[in-house]
């Protein structure tokens, strides 16, 4: 077991579940990642193995088939997965989140006729909060669904659906002004809409296109698209909770996990860059002696274990602090923003490390150069967690004068 990135405290069920998802990482993932990810295609044998590992319903309660797991358990999953490969921990994330918001905020009826299916890996989760023109800002939503008897008519575009077209239920924040005055506040006049369809791309359920994967830099194999609703009619009890008006809290409260998911991507793929980096420090030679004996690298590889080490431990800090039914959204902030920054920079320096054959396609770190980025955007930017963190310190620290 490496040193760097070790969890204290766990239990012995955790244990053997983190053993168990290493060591398919290991012999199912890292052998075949870069290949398919060239190729951009989908990994359909590493789902359906997590599949059988029960991975889908890690965090859903055992009542509706799941495994009834912490979110320390599943972020310590999604570390291990992403450090075989970023893109298969994104296809279990946005399931997740789905999941949670089910779990958190759905009626009865709808926990139990989605978690059971969702935790056998049946049911695929996504959700579609951001559109073309608004990036981070949600209040900004201009997709509406108006009431027409016992069913909402839902119109507009929505944008980087993760899962978009594998998906098979879609959770859909709109704006839904029914019973909501004008001059309410945007975030109080949203709703989400649990979206079932079919998987592929076209039109998969009447009113509703997915029409087809954008094309990305990095990040590929897990599919990323746009959702057109075009008089979408969904049936009123399809709406989270039951209730119009509660959508940007349970979404908020979905993309909070979500944070910690992305710090815990962050964690994994930093680990591995560090491993690249680490051994072929020892395997090449320059001026008569292993690079890794040279200061300069030494350096190198010290500055990124640290960096290694303090991401994970934040990470698994904010994780334990939403299992204690604690707020945790300065927490997942900082460990979200620290996490990814510091991804990046553990890959550059691995890349840096390799030298010409870091911007070789036979090697893994080209690979994990191109996927760093998209933890630097993906739920809410470095910005955004900025924003977030800063607010809070100012609630937490106010001026007393």
């Amino acid at each position: 077991m490496a040193r760097l990135a070790q969890t204290h405290g766990l239990t012995d069920v955790q244990q053997e579940i983190l053993a168990t998802v290493r060591d398919f990482v290991d012999k199912e993932i890292i052998p075949v990642a870069t290949e398919l990810e060239h190729r951009d295609e989908y990994p359909q044998q590493i789902v359906d193995g997590l599949k059988e590992l029960g991975v889908f319903g890690l965090m859903i309660p055992e009542e509706y088939g799941g495994l009834g797991e912490s979110l320390l358990t599943y972020a310590l999953c999604v570390e291990e997965i992403a450090r075989g490969w970023m893109s298969v921990s994104g296809i279990i994330n946005t399931h997740f989140i789905v999941a949670y918001m089910l779990k958190q905020h759905g009626t009865q009826e709808q926990k139990e006729y989605f978690l059971p299916r969702m935790a056998a890996g049946e049911t695929r989760g996504a959700f579609s909060m951001s559109e073309p023109g608004l990036g981070s800002d949600v209040s900004a939503i201009t997709s509406k669904a108006v009431k027409d008897g016992d069913e909402y008519v839902l119109n507009g575009q929505k944008m980087w659906l993760t899962n978009g077209g594998t998906s098979t239920l879609v959770a859909v924040l709109v704006r839904s002004d029914e019973g909501h005055p004008e001059g309410t506040a945007p975030h109080k006049s949203m709703t989400t809409f649990l979206v079932e369809k079919e998987p592929g791309f076209g039109e998969v359920r009447p009113g509703l296109t997915i029409p087809g994967k954008i094309d990305k830099m990095g990040y590929k194999g897990v599919d990323t698209t746009e959702l057109i609703m075009d008089g979408l009619r969904i049936p009123a009890n399809r709406v989270l909770g039951g209730v119009t008006g509660r959508g940007f809290y349970q979404m908020m409260d979905g993309v909070e996990v979500g944070r910690v998911n992305v710090a815990a991507r962050g964690c994994g793929v930093a680990q591995r860059a560090f491993e690249l980096g680490v051994s072929y420090a020892q395997q090449r030679h320059t001026f008569g002696k292993a690079i890794a004996q040279h200061q300069a690298i030494q350096f190198k590889l010290a500055e990124m274990a640290t960096k290694v080490e303090a991401a994970h431990a934040m990470m698994v800090n904010a994780a334990r602090k939403k299992d204690s039914g604690e707020r945790n959204d300065l927490e997942a902030g900082m460990a979200k923003y620290l996490a990814s920054e510091y991804c990046k920079e553990v890959v550059e320096d691995a890349f840096r490390i390799h030298g010409g054959y870091g911007f070789s396609k036979e090697y893994e770190i080209e690979r994990l150069y191109r996927e760093a980025p998209m933890l630097l955007i993906g739920e809410g930017t470095a910005e955004i967690q900025k924003m977030i963190i800063g607010r809070r310190l100012l609630e937490e620290y106010r001026f007393q004068g």
